[in-house]
């Protein structure tokens, strides 16, 4: 079903700050990230999430640090929102021995235990099963941790969505898996791909509680995330959350996307969640545009700071790496 979108009360400053700070975080890093691809700095794919930054950095603002989460092959905002070091995540994207992965898994596998983050995954769909797992292991335990497992409407199409949810369901796991839905699989079309485009109602049809909403309104997938854990807390789990937006250029950087219509992609352009999130602290949070933008250029400067610092560390040799790969 559709979220409600009406707020009674007026959300906190900390909040919103937190909101913008963190979607323009990540704007910055992808942002950044496509100009060392350009220069040659990054080897491998780079799938940035332009125009995608509303979910990660309103979900992760609803857990707390003993939960999890599991991400995608277009996860750098979902480590950035989860709260990795931007000097760790430059330097693995230029595959340098201080990155996360010591270099190893480059843009696509980013991860960090220490943060409960399980880490981004090449393979589509994959990280649905995982976090499954995760959430399977807190109850184990004993524990009231929940998992969000974010997923793509390609991985949808996938044996191990279903699956997954419907285990997640039958075990009444603290799981929440969150559709990022921006209407392409590589460049095949949502509609292409599926008779019904309502992808939340997968979710109902097994009797997960599902919703669809606004991927492009950071405060509102805020709102339904932390409602879900809410629920998940209470033994109400799993919950399914589709959540529409749409990328602002290709499947990854040296795809054009000219198959991307253009009315469409003005209208999510104009509908930007880095640009609501400024809205929001601006008008809601009565922060002024000169504060703003001064927490904007402090932002740039610790991405540039980072890009110095990664460029200035060594890689790890040929010996390093083969004793690494004989020792697993």
């Amino acid at each position: 079903m559709a979220a409600d979108n009406t707020r009674s009360n007026t959300p906190p400053k900390e909040l919103l700050e937190k909101l913008f700070t963190t979607a323009f975080r990540i704007r910055t890093f992808e942002s950044g990230g496509i100009k060392l691809y350009r220069q040659g700095l990054v080897r491998g794919y780079f799938h940035p999430s332009l125009g995608q930054e509303g979910i990660a950095s309103g979900a992760c603002a609803a857990i707390e640090d003993r939960d999890y989460i599991g991400s995608t092959h277009r996860g750098h905002g979902h480590c950035i929102a989860r709260g990795a070091e931007i000097d760790g995540m430059v330097a693995e994207l230029l595959q340098k021995r201080t990155g996360y992965c010591k270099g190893y898994g480059g843009s696509m596998h980013i991860a960090d235990i220490t943060k409960n983050n399980l880490g981004a995954n090449g393979i589509v769909g994959a990280g649905t099963p995982l976090g499954v797992g995760a959430a399977l292991a807190n109850q184990v335990r004993g524990s009231d941790a929940v998992t969000i497992t974010f997923t793509t409407d390609g991985a949808t199409n996938n044996g191990t969505f279903l699956e997954s949810l419907n285990l997640a369901a039958i075990w009444n796991l603290n799981f929440i898996l969150i559709i990022e839905n921006n209407q392409y699989a590589v460049s095949t079309t949502l509609e292409e791909a599926t008779r019904d485009t309502d992808l939340y109602k997968r979710g109902e049809a097994i009797g997960v509680e599902s919703h669809q909403i606004d991927g492009n309104d950071p405060l509102l997938v805020y709102e339904t995330v932390l409602d879900a854990v809410k629920k998940c807390r209470s033994g109400l789990g799993p919950v399914l959350i589709e959540a529409k937006t749409y990328r602002h250029s290709g499947h990854h950087v040296n795809d054009p996307g000219k198959y991307m219509p253009e009315e469409r992609l003005k209208y999510y352009m104009d509908r930007d969640p880095v640009d609501r999130a400024r809205d929001n602290l601006i008008k809601l949070g009565k922060m002024s545009a000169e504060e703003v933008a001064k927490l904007e250029e402090e932002i740039q400067q610790e991405f540039d700071a980072a890009v110095e610092k990664a460029k200035a560390a060594g890689e790890i040799s040929v010996e390093e790496f083969q004793d690494f790969v004989s020792a697993y």
